[in-house]
């Protein structure tokens, strides 16, 4: 074999986007020109190994001061600004940028390399909170990128000015951006390395706005990118906890489970990434819905490890664990810390811990605040859960007729966007609001239905819930009350005095303090706590 051979075969194998043959032979290639020293960190990058990716891009930067080039030589600093900040390691980052914006200064000012060092400087202002500023600062590089007809640039400040607009509250034209990055990305305009940034940073945008059709698509282009090229690692991991995520809100929870798991595994390969902790977080989730509580402690805990913030998923663990105080304690900590992307996912959560604790008071806060941010977005996730929550509270306040019509809304929304578990919480809510109807046999059907798709999915906790339920529906309700001492201990239960309920049953003081009497006497209690305690324990309320 000549010396130029293995050149020659990494070249080839690196148009080919075959990264680890490409990798073998330009590495074992002796002295490398700049171009091949570019493709070389390219290749290396696309293979997870990024201290190789970090001396390749040193060399590289290098030899092009050494030909006299610093316009190049800028480039490659940007792509060590971008690798350093992507590790943590801001000190080398920027000293890299130093360096970069004094080459570009030497380079003159017709250079389209003042584009890119505009991008991790409008990253900086997006992260800081400040998305005007982002703006104006990725729409500059934009506008050199249009000079000079570079599509990875112009792709790039298009992927930023979308992310600012979101976060200025202007969705549509935000989104409209994201969409036009993502066009070019499939259509080969861009860079392998920027190909990755563009497919994770706009499905993790989508997500935010709860755009679930868009989301699900560019996952699904992601992962069909990441199959054509196996040995691509640095976006693989993030794309597979993506997939796990929709799997398991179609309801195709066992895949969910592997994929979650193939997500964990290749993000614990080295160099280990820190979204290492969504894939705990999701595992934590799967095992937390099955369960399964003491491997979800275990998986929060390692997703907390990881920067990943156990949030709502610790909060609900807690609640299904009986200890609703430190579940309430974990959820209101949550919410005064998040911004009102990440609060909308955590005030469902909060609704329903509340009304476990009896405290409607903030339940309805919640339920409220949810349906603003709902009305806002237009999403129709947050309205599906923002009618959910309503519901439920409208129920424990005993609004039965105002709450089924607000759970039938929900469950339309969550059938029309194929989410089964979703579906089948609110048919046991609405089986509950049918029974405190006195419809017990629509309320049988109901629950009939939500546990028929809870044992498919093996979602335990919520079949057992749900047996529960069936067991006190129409016939052989619990301790032998009647239907109407029912609907008096579940007010009883909410705090109602017996004048407020005579008031709402349409029937006399009398007849309600003969219905306490008896209901004390039938489940053995001296005490309305007490009687409030079993309505809660027997999930009558």
């Amino acid at each position: 074999m000549t010396a130029l051979e293995p050149l020659k075969l990494g070249r080839e194998a690196y148009a080919r986007q075959a990264w680890g043959d490409a990798y073998a032979h330009l590495s074992g290639s002796g002295v490398l020109a700049v171009e091949d020293l570019e493709r070389l960190a390219t290749a290396a990058h696309m293979l997870g190994r990024v201290d190789d990716a970090t001396r390749a891009w040193e060399r590289a930067h290098q030899a092009a001061v050494r030909e006299g080039n610093p316009a190049r030589a800028a480039r490659h600093a940007f792509h060590l600004v971008m690798g350093f900040g992507r590790s943590g390691e801001f000190a080398q980052a920027g000293a890299w940028m130093a360096r970069a914006e004094r080459l570009v200064e030497e380079a003159g000012p017709d250079c389209v390399e003042r584009g890119y060092l505009l991008i991790p400087t409008a990253l900086r202002s997006l992260d800081e909170g400040d998305p005007s500023a982002a703006f104006e600062q990725f729409s500059a590089a934009a506008s050199i990128a249009e000079r000079y007809d570079d599509a990875d640039i112009a792709t790039l400040g298009r992927l930023g000015r979308g992310q600012a607009l979101i976060a200025m509250g202007e969705t549509a034209r935000g989104v409209a951006l994201l969409d036009e990055a993502m066009i070019a990305v499939t259509a080969g305009e861009v860079s392998p390395i920027n190909i990755g940034i563009v497919y994770c940073a706009s499905i993790e945008a989508f997500q935010g706005i709860f755009d679930l059709r868009r989301a699900q698509e560019w996952t699904a282009a992601l992962s069909q990118w990441c199959d054509s090229q196996p040995d691509v690692v640095p976006f693989r991991g993030r794309c597979l906890v993506f997939r796990a995520e929709l799997m398991q809100f179609h309801g195709l929870w066992q895949d969910a489970i592997s994929e979650a798991q193939r997500a964990h595994d290749w993000l614990s390969r080295p160099p280990i990434e820190p979204a290492l902790g969504e894939a705990h977080y999701q595992q934590a989730e799967m095992h937390r819905l099955r369960g399964d509580y003491a491997k979800a402690e275990s998986d929060y805990a390692e997703a907390s490890r990881w920067g990943r913030r156990p949030d709502p998923g610790l909060a609900l663990l807690r609640l299904a664990q009986g200890d609703s105080e430190a579940a309430a304690a974990t959820i209101r900590r949550a919410i005064d810390e998040a911004d009102d992307a990440t609060r909308s996912k955590l005030l469902e959560p909060c609704v329903e811990i509340m009304l476990a604790r009896g405290d409607l008071e903030a339940a309805s806060a919640a339920a409220h605040d949810l349906a603003a941010l709902a009305e806002r977005s237009g999403a129709a996730l947050l309205r599906a859960m923002a009618s959910r929550s309503d519901g439920a509270v409208r129920l424990a306040e005993g609004e039965t007729s105002a709450a089924l019509s607000a759970l039938r809304r929900s469950w339309t929304l969550w059938r029309d966007l194929d989410a089964p578990y979703e579906a089948a919480r609110v048919r046991m809510q609405i089986g509950l609001a049918c029974r405190a109807l006195g419809d017990h046999d629509t309320a049988r059907l109901e629950l009939e239905q939500a546990r028929r798709v809870f044992a498919e999915l093996g979602a335990n906790p919520d079949l057992a819930r749900v047996d529960r339920l069936l067991g006190t529906t129409g016939r052989g309700a619990p301790g032998g009350l009647s239907p109407r001492e029912i609907e008096v201990l579940q007010r009883v239960a909410r705090g109602r005095t017996n004048r407020d309920i005579a008031t709402e049953l349409v029937i006399s003081e009398r007849t309600v303090d003969r219905h306490v009497s008896n209901i004390f006497s039938k489940l053995e209690v001296s005490s309305r706590s007490a009687a409030t305690a079993y309505a809660y324990e027997h999930e009558l309320v």
